[in-house]
């Protein structure tokens, strides 16, 4: 499915950092929206907050006189004609699916237009992608589809060829540094942050209030030069690297309890009936979870960059090699929610040694 060329436009859209071509899709889409929309790109990239902004969009659209307002409440995920289906586990599992199939059914409680998003769908079970085929190949006429997914695994080739498929890369660390300064962060700070991100400005607005992530890196950066062939060394450093990452989740530990803080206050003046409590502490795990999975990726990240930047005068070059195919299978490896410890001493027992400096 083609999309015409670009077309100036300003509104919610603007705010999405750093993916000037995938916003310039959306705006060009807006004049005659198709059924299913899938993004595809990393956690981080500004997926999200572009689907609900696309969304206020289109609901816009469909009436013009509440334009602002739809916009408004699209963009806060608050809008009754915006259905956000959000995966309480790891996966997307067939039962959520059948909610989303009973939803798209429905009229829209206001307009003439609703829109579903799908967060994390590439997590969908294999049985899911089947049950959701018909329902997002034909969808009632006021029901538009959008599907948020890191990728697009095999089993999910049919419903992605149902879609239009908007691209979302990793954010340059130049538009998250500009983002951060934008927001009143010093800019030699900015710099360091919006490196440090690996492309998410999630993950960069919370480097911002972390004071030790310079110091993890430092750590990451001292391995190499600590090894001396042994498992005892390995073993602490592992224990080492295992507590800065624990300490990785301060931040988000103080989010967190604002949000608890928040949801009791809201229970204790509403009830509990409907709170969102269960739905709350299941997006906290895996918001825990996805800052452990960041702060590895970004460790790895780090020993990866030591190792090439000293290939061409190290007397042994072929070790370097290896020592970066070791992480970058380290690195794959994340993906299969392994454990932690264990993938940490099997990597640093087959990694060179460096000389400190």
């Amino acid at each position: 499915m083609s999309i015409d060329s670009p077309t100036s436009h300003s509104g919610p859209l603007d705010a999405v950092i750093g993916q000037p071509q995938a916003v310039s899709q959306l705006r060009n889409a807006l004049a005659h929206p198709l059924h299913a929309y899938l993004f595809v790109g990393p956690r981080g990239s500004g997926k999200r907050q572009a689907a609900a902004a696309f969304a206020g969009e289109l609901l816009a659209a469909a009436d013009p006189d509440g334009a602002e307002r739809h916009q408004r409440l699209a963009a806060a995920e608050a809008h009754p004609d915006l259905f956000v289906l959000e995966p309480e586990g790891r996966a997307l599992l067939v039962d959520e699916a059948a909610v989303l199939i009973t939803e798209a059914s429905r009229a829209p409680v206001e307009g003439r237009r609703k829109v579903l998003m799908v967060d994390r769908f590439h997590t969908a079970e294999t049985r899911v992608a089947p049950k959701l085929l018909k329902t997002i190949e034909e969808p009632p006429s006021s029901s538009i589809f959008i599907l948020l997914a890191e990728e697009v695994p095999p089993e999910q080739i049919t419903i992605s060829s149902r879609c239009v498929q908007i691209d979302f890369g990793p954010v340059s660390p130049t538009a998250i540094r500009d983002l951060l300064v934008s927001e009143g962060v010093d800019s030699d700070r900015a710099e360091t942050v919006a490196v440090a991100a690996a492309g998410s400005v999630e993950r960069a607005r919370l480097l911002v209030h972390d004071e030790r992530f310079v110091a993890r890196r430092d750590a990451w950066l001292s391995v190499p030069s600590r090894l001396d062939g042994t498992g005892t060394v390995v073993a602490s450093l592992v224990d080492e690297l295992s507590d800065l990452i624990d300490e990785a989740q301060t931040p988000l530990a103080a989010k967190h309890e604002a949000e608890q803080i928040e949801l009791a206050a809201r229970e204790e003046e509403f009830g509990t009936r409907g709170s969102g409590r269960k739905t709350l502490e299941a997006r906290q795990k895996r918001e825990i979870r996805a800052v452990r999975d960041d702060e590895l990726k970004f460790g790895l990240a780090t020993l990866a960059g030591l190792y090439r930047d000293r290939l061409a005068t190290h007397p042994r070059p072929k070790a370097l090699v290896e020592g970066l195919d070791r992480i970058a299978k380290a690195n794959e490896a994340l993906g299969r929610n392994p454990n932690e410890t264990l993938l940490l001493q099997a990597l640093l027992v087959g990694l060179p040694e460096l000389p400190a400096g």
